[in-house]
């Protein structure tokens, strides 16, 4: 009976912290826009890792690093930290920190200048995170949909870059 006792004491805990604990739910956002330059040239316009900061119309400051592997960049005054974890000649990606406090959504970027001629190539964004953390599939999609416009918006941006 004891054991009964404490095993029901213990349930509000026990569900408490299985809410807090939701099963992730990642979306993917892939973009892509069409460049009417070649990759290693569009590549040279917008993809240093401050770059960001024209594009994204955004203030960029790197507070560690060269801009290779392992550098971090600070976006915001410093509300937004990014570490590049993958980078090639002619993409990188990055991932945002976990935050003592705050849901971890995982959230990772990736950009890519891809040849697709010997002059033209396509400029690919593609963000992942996790969205289990918000109410309802509405604010799932408007969620979705703010990142899929600021980004889309910032690929217009950099194409204009690229072909001037």
């Amino acid at each position: 009976m004891k054991r009964l006792l404490l095993a029901f004491a213990a349930l509000p805990t026990l569900l408490a912290t299985t809410a807090v604990f939701a099963e992730p739910e990642y979306v993917t956002i892939d973009m892509e826009i069409d460049v009417n330059k070649p990759a290693a040239e569009v590549w040279s316009k917008v993809g240093k890792y401050c770059d960001i900061a024209e594009w994204l119309n955004l203030d960029c400051e790197l507070t560690s690093g060269d801009g290779g592997m392992g550098t971090v960049r600070a976006l915001a005054g410093g509300r937004i930290l990014e570490i590049l974890v993958a980078q090639t000649e002619l993409s990188y990606g990055y991932t945002q920190p976990a935050q003592e406090g705050s849901f971890y959504n995982l959230y990772h970027g990736f950009l890519e200048a891809r040849p697709v001629s010997a002059n033209r190539s396509k400029l690919i964004y593609t963000l992942l995170l996790d969205v289990s953390n918000l109410e309802d599939q509405a604010a799932k999609d408007a969620n979705v949909a703010r990142r899929r416009g600021s980004f889309e918006a910032a690929l217009a941006t950099m194409k204009e870059i690229a072909e001037k």
